[in-house]
């Protein structure tokens, strides 16, 4: 590997939860604005069930999946946490382990700009 060149491991998919689209939204559109993450995609509803003080808890939720490189990542997590209404917001990160190559190439120029 040259220089410049990334491998896929380099590569990562942030999920994360919210309370309502609108939230999702406002968050998703100020992480690709600052290139902490090249692509946002918002799922509008889903039903989450979880342990929270004690109890069994179950709320209608919207999803986050934010694909972007791991050098973002501690950016990613300040400015989520930042921007987020939870206390205690979701946020998981799984590495992507395989991508078409053009699609990989866009993820790392829209995160790098200045690259």
């Amino acid at each position: 590997m040259t220089g410049g060149e990334k491998k896929d491991s380099d590569f990562i998919l942030v999920i994360s939860t919210t309370g309502s689209v609108r939230e999702a939204e406002r968050i998703s559109k100020i992480l690709v604005e600052e290139h902490l993450v090249a692509c946002a995609n918002v799922v509008p509803s889903v039903r989450s069930f979880y342990w929270w003080e004690g109890k069994v808890c179950q709320d209608a939720e919207a999803l986050i999946l934010m694909k972007t490189m791991s050098d973002k990542l501690e950016a990613l997590k300040e400015t989520l946490t930042r921007l987020h209404s939870y206390e205690v917001p979701e946020l998981i990160v799984t590495p992507i382990v395989q991508g078409l190559d053009p699609y990989l190439t866009w993820v790392r120029e829209s995160t790098h700009p200045e690259a």
